[in-house]
C-alpha cells in the first residue's frame, strides 16, 4: 500500500528572530543540510515518495528553489500555499485534494527524528487504524500538545498547551491519517483560544466519534528546533549520530590536521595550519584557514570563507566570511554574515545573527 506525506513549512518562526526575519526556519542548515530536508529524506526513508509541502508568508520561493519538483531526492513534491497560519488543522485540511483517499503521514518540518518514522508508517499501514499518533516524554508538557490515558494505557484525551498537563507524553510532530475521518473532523472545528484550529482537537474529534486512534511512544531522540538552543543541540545529536565516519570529498593541505570524525564537503578546502576536530561538517567549496581551529559540534555552509579564528559548538550558514581573531562559541550566524576583527583577539563570543549582517570588531 502506497502512503503519501504532507510536510508543514509555515509559521513565522518568531522564536528564532533575527534568523527567520527573511526565511522559514524549516530552511536553517543544521549538519550540512536544511532542517526539512532530514524531514524530507527521513519520510523517503520511510517509503513516501509523494510530498506535499503547505508553504506558509514567509519566504515560500525559497522553499521551492531549495527542492524544486523534488527529483534530487528521488521524490515527486506539490506545493500548497497556506499563508497566514491558521493552524496545524487547516494546513492537514489544505491537502485533501492532494491525498484523496490514500493514507498519508504530516510531519512538521522543524522536527528531527534521530530513529526515522519508518517502524511507524509499516505498523500503521499494517494495522486497521484511523490515526495514528507519536509520543515522547517531555521535562515541560505545558508547552505541548499532551495525551490523557485511562487505566489500561488506553488514549482518550489530547489537551493543547495545557497549564495541568494530565500526562508527560507530549505530541511529536507527525501524524499519519485514513482518510475521509480527519477532515470530516476538520470541518466540524472550531478556532482555539490561540485563534488556530488544532490538530488536536481534530483527533480529539476521532477518539469521541469512537474511531480508532492509536500510539508509539518514541524512544531515541526527538527535537522541535524552535529556539536557537534547539537548533544548536539538533545539530550536535545529527553530528553524533549521522555521522559515523569521516568523509573527505574536499582538499586538505599538507600541514592541516583532520581529528575524529569530519565531512569535508566537495570543493572545500583546509589550508596548512588548521586543526579541524569532530564532529564537524564543512560545506562545499568552503575555505578554512590558514591558522584556524573548527571545534566539535560546528557545521559550516556552503561557500564560506572562514580565516584565522575559532569556532566551536555553532551553526554558521553559506557564504559567511569570519576573519581575523575571532573566536565563536555556541553561536549561529546566517547567511551571508561577514564578521572581521581588526586588532586584538577578544574572549570568546556568543552571537545569534541573521542574514547580510556585517559585523567590525
Amino acid at each position: 500500500m502506497t502512503m503519501k506525506g504532507v510536510l508543514l513549512h509555515g509559521g513565522f518562526g518568531t522564536r528564532l528572530r533575527p534568523l527567520t526575519h527573511t526565511g522559514p526556519k524549516q530552511l536553517i542548515k543544521i549538519a550540512g543540510k536544511p532542517i526539512s530536508q532530514w524531514c524530507l529524506e527521513d519520510l523517503r526513508e520511510a517509503g513516501v515518495k509523494s510530498v506535499a509541502i503547505i508553504l506558509g508568508e514567509l519566504g515560500p520561493e525559497r522553499v521551492i528553489d531549495a527542492y524544486g519538483d523534488g527529483s534530487k531526492l528521488g521524490m515527486e513534491i506539490t506545493y500548497i500555499y497556506q499563508g497566514y497560519p491558521y493552524g496545524l488543522a487547516h494546513a492537514v485540511y489544505l491537502a485533501k485534494d492532494f491525498v484523496k483517499d490514500e493514507p498519508f503521514v504530516v510531519y512538521l518540518g522543524d522536527n528531527i527524528l534521530v530513529e526515522g518514522i519508518s517502524s511507524y508508517v509499516k505498523n500503521f499501514l499494517e494495522s486497521d487504524a484511523d490515526a495514528f499518533i507519536l509520543l515522547t516524554e517531555v521535562e515541560d508538557p505545558t508547552k505541548f500538545g499532551v495525551a490523557q490515558f485511562d487505566e489500561k494505557g488506553r488514549l482518550v484525551r489530547l489537551v493543547e498547551k495545557p497549564k495541568v498537563p494530565p500526562s508527560r507524553y507530549a505530541l511529536v510532530g507527525v501524524y499519519m491519517f485514513r482518510p475521509p475521518a480527519i477532515f470530516k473532523a476538520i470541518e466540524r472545528l472550531k478556532p482555539s483560544w490561540r485563534g488556530e484550529l488544532e490538530i488536536t482537537d481534530a483527533i480529539q474529534k476521532l477518539i469521541d466519534w469512537g474511531y480508532r486512534v492509536d500510539y508509539a511512544i518514541v524512544r531515541g531522540w526527538w527535537k522541535d528546533t524552535g529556539t536557537p538552543e534547539d537548533i544548536l543541540e539538533a545539530n550536535r545529536l545529527l553530528l553524533d549520530y549521522k555521522m559515523r565516519v569521516s568523509v573527505v570529498k574536499g582538499e586538505v593541505e599538507e600541514g592541516a590536521r583532520i581529528e575524529g570524525r569530519v565531512v569535508i564537503d566537495e570543493g572545500a578546502k583546509i589550508l596548512r595550519g588548521c586543526v579541524v576536530r569532530g564532529p564537524a561538517y564543512i560545506g562545499k567549496n568552503t575555505v578554512v584557514g590558514p591558522n584556524t581551529y573548527i571545534g566539535p559540534y560546528t557545521s559550516i555552509g556552503d561557500n564560506c570563507r572562514i580565516v584565522d579564528v575559532e569556532v566551536e559548538n555553532s551553526v554558521i550558514m553559506d557564504s559567511v566570511v569570519l576573519e581575523g581573531g575571532i573566536r565563536l562559541v555556541d553561536s549561529i550566524i546566517g547567511s551571508s554574515t561577514v564578521i572581521r576583527r581588526g586588532f586584538e583577539k577578544p574572549s570568546g563570543m556568543k552571537m545569534v545573527l541573521g542574514e547580510n549582517t556585517k559585523i567590525v570588531l
